[in-house]
């Protein structure tokens, strides 16, 4: 069995360890240390939780102990995907170095520039950055990595995912050819393997686990839900998952809980305050400050369950997380492995539960394609579909509009139909009519008696002549175009002239006229 003292580390490097409690290194370890202390470049590839950290910052110290850096000019590199990662690599680093005179610097967002650059200026042996926060520096003229010695990027499968492999091409430009490379991740991709035979120089390769397995410390299970309206999917799953810590009671000592998005990481943990549960939210948009607290209260047992999202599915070094629950299924297969791996670490023992949909099918065939291994699953029970008042009212909102719509159709369509289709689409209003009603047409004048005008000279004619003139007026076809529309239909044709006809009022005037 190899045991630390035997991998020729310096004596206050195993000092430190001796201090820790670790006596016999992990396999990653066991296998990076040996080349990385003759020199050579080291590619390891193991599942996270295995002590990867150590296994690049025990020989970094051990080969940084002879020499002093110079201002602006770091001795060493170390790239790591996030802020919380970064900040893991520096506590490990103050951890093995602490019986050394050796110096550090931390680069991430979030902290003021003067800070950092203040310790950039006094010269560090170390430096530990995110590539974004690195690459600010460097262009403000304030970091000049010509003396870089030994160069370490973590986690660079993550590093892909969030896109920062054309910033990490780019460092790799900026340090020396002669520097010393130390390259680890947890799967190798086809652009991980590109940029290992572009910049490692026959590296020693170190893959102590088969790639993308998860632990086998890792008790998984997987409950599916049946399908139901989107509007009620994240309130069943939410449901769910309180139902699942309830039934797991107090093996449930802490817990990580992972959401794909940052607005489902913020809407479950207020989900889980409501009801009791301790939690608290994690994710990018969160300043530095406030995450680092939350990271501090989980680790000190003041926080029962940690919501977060990818952004904390590495770097998190939490020894005795006892659960993970995945409240989303992770969109890349990869981060299924991660995700989990928070639990289980060092031989612990873990249990990492996941809550499906019938959606998610595809993204848990490539899970466990990934893995090589069927997920068990678990007992949903009577898992019924919750309908909230929100969504009865939408079912009933979406009946009412529906039958409007139907009404307002059936009258557009009755009334763009001529008068004589709508009565026959109706026989029994026909034969219910007399046949003297048909015959007797309806006399419209009274329908607008407005329209009438009154002549004002006009003598009052006598009652044999207004009757056989009203009678005339009923007979004759009525005109239904032209201006004055209403005047016509109530005077009656358009009067021409007199002709022979001369009226009985007129020669009642000359008679008159005669006599007198």
């Amino acid at each position: 069995m190899i045991k630390f003292s035997d991998l020729k580390l310096h004596a206050k490097v195993l000092k430190a360890i001796e201090e820790v409690g670790y006596t016999e290194p992990t396999p990653i370890q066991a296998g990076a240390i040996p080349p990385a202390l003759e020199g050579r470049d080291v590619l390891g590839i193991a599942q996270t939780g295995t002590g990867k950290t150590a296994a690049f910052t025990m020989p970094m110290i051990t080969l940084l102990n002879r020499g002093r850096a110079r201002a602006r000019m770091p001795r060493s590199l170390v790239l790591a995907p996030t802020r919380e990662l970064a900040a893991q690599v520096a506590e490990n680093f103050d951890l093995y170095a602490k019986h050394t005179k050796l110096t550090k610097a931390l680069l991430i967002g979030g902290v003021s520039f003067k800070e950092q650059d203040a310790k950039i200026d006094r010269g560090v042996d170390v430096l530990i950055a995110t590539p974004g926060r690195l690459l600010d520096h460097f262009e403000r003229g304030k970091l000049i990595l010509s003396d870089v010695k030994v160069m370490v990027v973590d986690e660079a499968d993550r590093m892909l995912d969030m896109g920062f492999i054309p910033d990490i091409e780019r460092i790799f430009q900026m340090t020396p050819f002669t520097r010393q490379t130390l390259f680890f991740s947890a799967t190798m991709a086809p652009e991980i393997e590109r940029i290992t035979n572009t910049f490692l120089s026959n590296p020693e390769r170190i893959e102590v686990a088969r790639q993308s397995s998860a632990s086998a410390t890792i008790t998984q299970l997987l409950f599916e839900l049946p399908g139901t309206r989107r509007d009620a999917q994240a309130k069943q799953k939410r449901d769910f998952l309180r139902k699942l810590i309830d039934q797991e009671g107090e093996k449930v000592t802490n817990g990580i809980i992972f959401c794909n998005r940052k607005v489902d990481v913020d809407i479950v943990a207020k989900s889980l305050k409501k009801y009791g549960h301790d939690a608290e939210p994690i994710h990018g948009d969160l300043d530095q400050s406030h995450r680092t607290r939350t990271l501090e209260g989980f680790r000190d047992g003041k926080i029962r369950f940690l919501v977060a999202s990818d952004v904390a599915a590495r770097g998190l070094d939490i020894p005795n997380v006892s659960h993970v629950f995945n409240f989303d299924v992770p969109g890349h297969a990869e981060d299924y492995v991660h995700r989990i791996g928070r639990t289980g670490r060092a031989g612990r023992s873990g249990t990492a539960m996941m809550i499906s949909t019938p959606k998610d099918d595809k993204l848990l065939a490539a899970i466990e394609n990934l893995i090589e291994t069927t997920i068990p699953r678990g007992d949903v029970g009577e898992q019924q579909a919750p309908v909230s008042k929100a969504s009865e009212a939408d079912v009933a909102a979406d009946s009412k509009d529906e039958r409007p719509k139907s009404r307002s159709r059936s009258r557009s369509r009755s009334s763009s139909k001529p008068k004589d289709e709508v009565k026959a689409d109706a026989p029994e209003t026909v034969t219910e009519t007399k046949p003297e009603a048909k015959a007797k047409p309806e006399p419209k004048a009274k329908s607008e008696p407005k329209a009438k005008p009154e002549p004002r000279a006009k003598p009052e004619p006598k009652a044999s002549e207004a009757a056989s003139h009203d009678q005339s007026r009923d007979t004759q076809p009525r005109s239904r175009g032209g201006k004055g529309r209403g005047r016509n239909e109530d005077r009656g044709p358009k009067v021409v002239g007199l002709g022979d006809h001369l009226p009985t009022f007129i020669e009642k005037s000359f008679a008159d006229r005669r006599t007198d």
